[in-house]
């Protein structure tokens, strides 16, 4: 199965740009494994497909401001700079377009969110293979913790295919590219699928009997890297951070051991799930308090953990569309072509697409 076979056609205008007036009215498409049918739904329907004692699992990794902008030292040319992950004490890993003019030891004098000198400059230490730049980031006025100011330096890192006037993001984007469960910083990009949670919404989930745990997967290049290859097998799959905890591992058990459904929100979710069960003797979920992944889910993959997903619909050839085939049927090939019907159909019936678009239930 090549990378080409997951292609499809997209009309650019339902790349969704803007988000639901609510979170919780967007659309859903709910597929039903076993006979191929979908339905065309509201989320709000969601409830309906869920039963008493089914356990909803979410990523509550929260995005940090990761896009920081900044000036050559020497030429006073512009940078753009996509963090990574944090590997030291003000050291990171980053993007940085444009790449050819990030030489090592190129200084980078930062500013702020309003275009102003900040006082943090970032050296380039390492280029790695990739193209990506270690950064030794200085000029704190205290300890050395870029963190604490990424509210003032940087911004949420939307997804290229969200455009943006030369403003800059809408302030409603500062809210809705949250999750309203967001908890843990570390996420270079949303878990998308968790979007389209209101409070209100997760309210009357709980009054209907649905119980909801937390994993933390932090949402980086493994998740929204591109596939360069012609063979998926040939890609190579980045770390991503993931824990989970005890509670969330004994709900996890108690709700297999009473014949109860495990429904990931997203494919973040379902990958830190899969993930800690594949590395278990026994096939269940373990709490690590810290835990790295490569898994890449693609047609034929077997589940151990998660028997429904909630997602959003995904880029063409991408490693998210891939998982999405394997789980619309588990162990076959099939699901390739099952899903790209299903996605040819919310072509036809105007679903919104991508990050800030419409909802897919796989039962």
């Amino acid at each position: 199965m090549l990378t080409a076979d997951f292609s499809y056609e997209l009309p650019p205008e339902l790349i969704a740009q803007h988000p639901a007036e609510r979170r919780d009215e967007s659309r859903l498409l709910v597929l039903h494994r076993e006979t191929g049918q979908c339905e065309h739904r509201q989320f709000q329907d969601l409830l309906r497909f869920l039963r008493p004692g089914d356990l909803v699992v979410v990523n509550d990794s929260k995005v940090i401001p990761a896009r920081l902008r900044g000036q050559n030292a020497r030429t006073g040319g512009e940078f753009e700079l996509l963090l990574l992950e944090e590997v030291g004490p003000a050291i990171w890993w980053a993007m940085i377009k444009p790449g050819k003019r990030a030489q090592l030891d190129t200084v980078i004098l930062l500013t702020d969110r309003a275009g102003q000198p900040s006082g943090i400059s970032a050296i380039v230490r390492d280029i790695n293979a990739e193209g990506h730049r270690r950064l030794e980031f200085r000029g704190f006025p205290g300890a050395p913790d870029l963190r604490p100011l990424l509210d003032t330096l940087g911004e949420l890192p939307l997804p290229p295919y969200i455009r943006r006037d030369d403003t800059g993001l809408l302030p409603s984007d500062d809210e809705r590219y949250q999750t309203v469960y967001a908890a843990d910083p570390g996420s270079v990009a949303a878990p998308t699928a968790g979007l389209h949670f209101s409070r209100e919404f997760l309210a009357t989930l709980a009054a209907a009997g649905i119980e909801r745990a937390a994993v933390t997967l932090h949402v980086g290049l493994g998740t929204f890297s591109p596939v360069k290859v012609a063979d998926p097998a040939d890609h190579p799959m980045h770390e991503e951070r993931y824990s989970i905890s005890e509670a969330t591992a004994e709900a996890i058990r108690r709700a297999r051991s009473a014949g109860r459904r495990v429904i990931a929100v997203g494919t973040t979710a379902l990958r830190a799930l899969e993930s800690s069960a594949g590395a278990s003797a026994g096939g269940t979920v373990q709490p690590p308090r810290l835990a790295r992944t490569r898994l890449f889910i693609r047609p034929p993959h077997r589940f151990l953990a998660v028997d429904a997903l909630l997602t959003n619909f995904h880029l063409p050839c991408s490693t998210l569309l891939m998982l999405a085939s394997a789980f619309a049927a588990p162990g076959e090939t099939r699901g390739r072509e099952l899903l790209l019907s299903i996605y040819a159909e919310a072509i036809a019936r105007r679903y919104r697409f991508f990050s800030y678009g419409d909802a897919m239930l796989i039962l």
